[in-house]
């Protein structure tokens, strides 16, 4: 599962990574993760009889990192996804597990182009809407992506002291040393920044369409970035099916935290829906 192939998508090249056969499961990463992420989860849901492909979103991994925060605007985001389908000849409609900001684009993939979708697993992130009105406690755990919104000054200050306000950011994270090493590339912490800088107010205040794709969302209490009402309220976005699980005593990165449960859950939602 974890040695990747390269293919390119729409001029992109994408680092791509899969394993099993039946019905497919998307796995989609956040900040400022890979693939890796899923190596937990994956062999789980390759056990229970799904084709599981994981992708190095762009800015990070292995995949390509264009320089330019127009390159990472949600709408290219959600491409990718759509044409790493077509590319790979997946032709019914998959299952998407998304975490951060692979959450986001969950979210948005299910809203715009739901037909390639049976059904979504949004972990941390909720609907961007409900980020945008939930209330002070998230606006509390949410002012570092105003802070990262300064090119050049956010890179500095965070890779400072040995990336001393990264590794604290990290500090849930069961593996902040991968990510350290990964950002520490040339060009690699601006790529992943510019999807802060690209979405943040695009995405929060855009009018989206009803979400007409069974979600499941997971949030886990002790979680430094978001919180619970940005997730719980979503149920509020939907036109099909939904439901909610609270993960107690879990951090943010609940695919490396909790991944039993994590695919116990994701499994049953794929079989309910």
């Amino acid at each position: 599962m974890l040695a990747g192939q390269h293919l390119i998508v729409g001029g992109l090249r994408l680092n791509v990574a899969q394993a099993g056969d039946g019905p497919v499961v998307l796995l989609l990463h956040g900040f400022p993760d890979s693939l890796q992420l899923w190596r937990p989860v994956a062999p789980r849901l390759v056990a229970a009889g799904y084709r599981v492909i994981a992708v190095d979103q762009r800015g990070f991994g292995e995949s390509d990192a264009p320089p330019g925060r127009h390159h990472y605007v949600i709408d290219r985001l959600v491409e990718d996804m759509a044409a790493l389908l077509r590319a790979l000849d997946v032709a019914e409609p998959v299952h998407v597990v998304g975490h951060d900001w692979g959450a986001v684009v969950t979210w948005c993939l299910a809203m715009t182009r739901p037909q390639l979708l049976r059904s979504a697993v949004a972990i941390s992130v909720g609907h961007p809407r409900e980020y945008a009105l939930a209330g002070l406690e998230q606006k509390r755990k949410g002012l570092y992506t105003l802070g990262w919104q300064f090119t050049g000054l956010a890179e500095r200050w965070l890779a400072a002291r040995d990336w001393a306000r990264l590794r604290h950011w990290l500090r849930q994270h069961p593996d902040p040393e991968s990510c350290l090493q990964d950002l520490a590339r040339p060009g690699r912490l601006t790529a992943g920044l510019n999807w802060y800088r690209a979405n943040l107010g695009a995405v929060l205040t855009r009018s989206w369409p009803t979400c007409r794709v069974p979600m499941l969302g997971l949030w886990g209490s002790k979680d430094h970035c978001l919180a619970e009402d940005q997730m719980a309220r979503s149920s509020r976005r939907m036109a099909a099916p939904w439901a909610y699980e609270r993960v107690d005593g879990a951090g943010h990165w609940l695919p490396l935290e909790r991944p039993d449960r994590v695919a116990d859950l994701a499994i049953d939602w794929f079989r309910r829906s």
